[in-house]
């Protein structure tokens, strides 16, 4: 029985209004390939929109059966998650089932 191979998603730049089109895409390109490990290590910036981004791709992944695991997970986004109380969603480690 083989192991399923877990891809990184590491998105670069900001996660906002601007861009999340774009980062929307690649995310669920990345989901449909398998399991799907979010390193939030390059990111330079976020608002609201970064929410909504990890979000659909938890759900993505969820409705797939996948894996997503959360890394790196900056303070700023951390408390932003906290404000629209979606904190233990966004906890990093693996994020399973339905979302």
């Amino acid at each position: 029985m083989s192991q399923s191979q877990q891809h990184v998603l590491k998105p670069t730049g900001a996660l906002t209004m601007d861009s999340a089109a774009g980062h929307l895409r690649s995310g669920r390109e990345m989901v449909a390939s398998g399991d799907v490990l979010v390193d939030l290590s390059a990111i330079s910036g976020f608002d609201s929109a970064a929410l909504a981004l990890l979000l659909d791709w938890m759900r993505e992944s969820a409705a797939r059966g996948g894996r997503l695991t959360l890394a790196a997970v900056p303070p700023g986004l951390a408390s932003l998650a906290q404000l629209y109380g979606v904190d233990e969603l966004l906890s990093p480690g693996e994020v399973t089932g339905k979302v």
